[in-house]
């Protein structure tokens, strides 16, 4: 759509052109006057400004000149329709996907909602994207957003830290929250307001400093999580255990890589209200997947557990394995 007012407004540039160039060689021709007396004609003749004519005009001059104030009174009145009806259709269309955007949002549940979208922010709703996970950015620069105007993502403008915007982005239907913001101060604003909106949201802080992760987790984050921090340790573990760091970085979650890392509900895997063995379930023989791992109601983790394990509600187990086996544990299970 906006290719074609952009040809139009291209049309009405061009028709402008050309009616100066006809008034300057006209009068240049007909009166047989200067450059400048030419020039100074047609701008007073087409913007109707009505000042003292610099060149004498006989008949010809004058029917001439008739001829271009109607012709410029035209090509005036369509550039001004055109400039007109695009800025309106450019706001009008904008207002109407936000409108659609705000409908689809409501609709949501348990979806995530992502704040602020610079480096972080665009990471975590890349991979989020790979998992299928509905998610809502909330951004304040409009610049950003119009970046990924013709994108599907969804995305909500207004400072994440009032409540009104994490209200439009969904937050009492969401499941968890994003805040990827650059400073600490306005992560730890958007953690409190979000978590006096919704208490059983599970919040997740970028954080720059140390002297900032206490007080995130105290202000109601679940994880906070400090990315320079954490490339700094990656690149120390290079150096100091290499093979063991290669070795973890070749490990994907649901990605392509050689051997994926996935976490699954008790409950997806069993019979509902049935409790049984890790022996009983016999994943290995099932899909070739292995299980490393198993978080306990309670939010205990235990590492490479006993076949004897009894799996519980509301508790997960994770599996390593590669791709297709991964997949065959999806498609059996239909996770």
């Amino acid at each position: 759509m906006f290719r074609f007012f952009r040809s139009k407004f291209y049309i009405a540039l061009t028709l402008l052109v050309l009616v100066f160039l006809i008034g300057v060689s006209g009068f240049m021709i007909i009166s047989g006057s200067n450059f400048i007396d030419a020039i100074y004609m047609t701008v007073i003749t087409v913007t109707t400004v009505g000042f003292k004519e610099a060149i004498q005009l006989d008949d010809q001059g004058k029917l001439f000149t008739i001829f271009l104030i109607i012709i410029s009174v035209f090509v005036f009145a369509y550039a001004i329709t055109v400039i007109t009806e695009y800025i309106l259709s450019r706001s009008t269309l904008r207002h109407i996907i936000q409108r659609k955007t705000l409908k689809k949002i409501r609709r949501m549940e348990n979806h995530i909602i992502i704040c602020g979208f610079g480096r972080n922010g665009k990471e975590a709703a890349e991979k989020l994207r790979t998992h299928d996970e509905e998610f809502v950015i909330i951004e304040k620069d409009r610049a950003v957003i119009e970046r990924y105007e013709n994108s599907e993502l969804y995305f909500v403008q207004g400072n994440a830290s009032e409540d009104e915007v994490l209200e439009k982005a969904g937050i009492n239907n969401a499941k968890c929250l994003i805040t990827a913001l650059p400073s600490d101060a306005d992560n730890l604003f958007v953690v409190l307001s979000a978590r006096q909106i919704n208490s059983k949201l599970l919040i997740i802080s970028r954080a720059s400093f140390d002297s900032s992760y206490k007080k995130l987790k105290l202000a109601g984050a679940d994880n906070v999580i400090m990315p320079d921090k954490i490339g700094g340790e990656h690149m120390a573990s290079l150096v100091v255990v290499p093979d063991l760091v290669e070795f973890i970085d070749n490990l994907s979650i649901g990605g392509d890589n050689t051997t994926n890392v996935e976490e699954i509900h008790t409950e997806d895997v069993t019979n509902a209200g049935q409790e049984i063995t890790l022996k009983e379930l016999d994943l290995r023989r099932k899909t070739g997947c292995t299980v490393i791992g198993y978080k306990t109601p309670d939010g205990e983790y235990i590492i490479n557990p006993g076949a004897d394990l009894k799996l519980l509600k509301e508790s997960k187990i994770i599996v390593l394995g590669r791709p297709e086996q991964i997949a065959l544990l999806k498609e059996k299970f239909d996770l």
